[in-house]
């Protein structure tokens, strides 16, 4: 089935992109969060302040309806390769990198890798600094430095760095003030700086690991935000709803969807304190993450490459709601804690929608995504079109005039699932993929047009499986399937082929 998919924009203004056979092809920035939630960032109705993401969508198209794959490392491998994340094994899968390398692009990587076997500058990242797996602690990924706490880490595990190929582990700044969001970012700029001279496009990768737990930021950006949470999260989301009703993000027929309910309310809360700093110094790494793409952009216009380059921003999945507090005896913050924020914060995070990371409701699979083109894309649009992390693989393809391989490395290359989004740009519609399907950690999900299924358990038993019409119920809050029978047996039926078909298989 053939189906257009039509991007709204506001203003009501026809949205283009302005292709010029002889223009230059553009630089290529990829900026990825961990973590974030849906309603964070100031121009998706977040009290955070986020001016420069906020910049990026003054000047750029917001998408309100993209969807990544769950968790990091299935979003990361499905970017990376334009394919779903069962079908990613590093034999029959080639990079965007790799790719853009081989068109001619300088390609550069800082940040978490996680997602695909090997090393980035195995996959064809030219440079490459950070974390090859997971998130670390923010002040101090290795050993314990003279006079200083020991650092928490996730259960005593030490996270494998990389600088160009070389695994270091432990990983141990020598400088004291070192801090992760910091230090990816000054590599980036670094990196920029040394090939600024070429006669070649670049493609940059900046993946930062915030605002992954652990709970750590620097002194003073929690400072910002003390006291500010006090009202509660029942509070906040209603405040960043209205301001997302204001925005247009939301649509007239949005709804907010009711408290998790393994989310207290905040009036039956004791220790309020407690919860308030937790949610500061989460705000205060989304600030800090901020402050950091603010420097990035700044280099762009320092180089006078900001005319002629795409900057897209994105999260890896929705709000965690993972409880994962190792040192109750410390609060949230410093470099020897280790504690996450929770439910009800995480469910503040993905306002409007339902559930979290992991999940396959909206909360855990659609989060901002903004792109950013002066001069060729419009300035301060919405785009209502549904789109996936793994169309960004045939985009930027398509955009830096690269050809997809059939085979690399003497290998057949299993065929990109992604569908390119620059005719979307262009005139606003584009032809739809016709299913987007997901599996993770036993929940799935099936979406065609506008309908919806999410379940868990059994695929074949469709009482695991709740129905949902997107256009009239976005926040997933009417269950349809027992009034649509037939439907969700054939998306379940579609779900299944599409399981068949990429490889997956239950967990055991």
């Amino acid at each position: 089935m053939r189906i257009a998919l039509l991007c709204l924009f506001l203003p009501l203004a026809t949205p283009t992109i302005a292709f010029v056979a002889d223009a230059p092809r553009p630089n290529i920035v990829v900026i990825m969060a961990d973590d974030m939630g849906f309603s964070d960032a100031g121009c998706y109705g977040g009290e955070i302040a986020t001016p420069h993401i906020d910049s990026l969508a003054q000047e750029g198209i917001r998408f309100t309806q993209f969807y990544n794959c769950a968790r990091c490392v299935p979003t990361r491998a499905s970017l990376l390769t334009g394919l779903y994340p069962q079908q990613v094994d590093g034999t029959h899968s080639v990079t965007i990198a790799e790719v853009l390398r081989e068109a001619g692009y300088r390609t550069l990587m800082s940040g978490k890798w996680h997602g695909h076997p090997g090393l980035p500058t195995e996959n064809g990242f030219d440079r490459y600094y950070g974390v090859i797996s997971g998130s670390c602690n923010f002040f101090n990924p290795g050993n314990q430095r003279p006079g200083e706490p020991v650092p928490a880490k996730d259960y005593g595990q030490i996270r494998p760095f990389s600088i160009d190929g070389r695994v270091i582990k432990p990983y141990t700044p020598e400088d004291p003030n070192w801090y992760a969001t910091d230090a990816f970012t000054d590599y980036a700029l670094d990196y920029l700086d040394e090939y600024a001279k070429e006669d070649r496009p670049f493609f940059l990768y900046l993946a930062f690991t915030a605002p992954h737990h652990p709970l750590q930021a620097p002194q003073e950006e929690i400072d910002k935000y003390l006291g500010k949470y006090m009202t509660g999260w029942d509070v906040l989301r209603q405040q960043r709803w209205r301001r997302m009703q204001e925005l247009g993000i939301a649509a007239d027929n949005w709804r907010l969807s009711p408290r998790d309910p393994e989310a207290l309310a905040w009036e039956n809360i004791e220790d309020k304190e407690e919860w308030d700093l937790a949610m500061a110094v989460y705000a205060g790494m989304v600030d800090r993450m901020d402050q950091n793409i603010g420097r990035l952009l700044n280099k762009l216009r320092e180089l006078d490459n900001e005319k002629n380059t795409l900057v897209i921003f994105l999260s890896d999945n929705g709000a965690c709601a993972e409880i994962n507090n190792q040192t109750p005896e410390i609060p949230p913050g410093p470099m020897d804690s280790y504690r996450t924020y929770d439910v009800a914060w995480a469910n503040a995070g993905d306002t409007p929608f339902r559930k979290f990371k992991q999940w396959t409701h909206e909360g855990g699979i659609c989060t901002p995504y903004i792109l950013k083109w002066p001069g060729v894309a419009d300035a301060n649009t919405i785009c209502r079109a549904p789109a996936h992390v793994m169309d960004l693989m045939p985009t930027l393809c398509e955009l830096a005039g690269a050809d997809y391989p059939a085979k690399w490395s003497g290998e057949q290359i299993t065929p990109v699932e992604g569908r390119s989004m620059a005719t979307l740009f262009r005139n606003g519609t584009r032809e739809a993929h016709p299913e987007l399907c997901w599996e993770h950690v036993g929940h799935k999900a099936v979406r065609h047009g506008n309908w919806k299924l999410v379940g868990d358990g059994d695929p074949k038993d469709l009482g695991n499986w709740e129905l949902f019409d997107l256009e009239a119920d976005r926040t997933e809050v009417n269950d349809l399937a027992d009034r649509y029978p037939q439907r969700v047996q054939q998306m379940a039926d579609a779900w299944i082929r599409w399981a068949d078909r990429t490889g997956w298989e239950p967990r055991r």
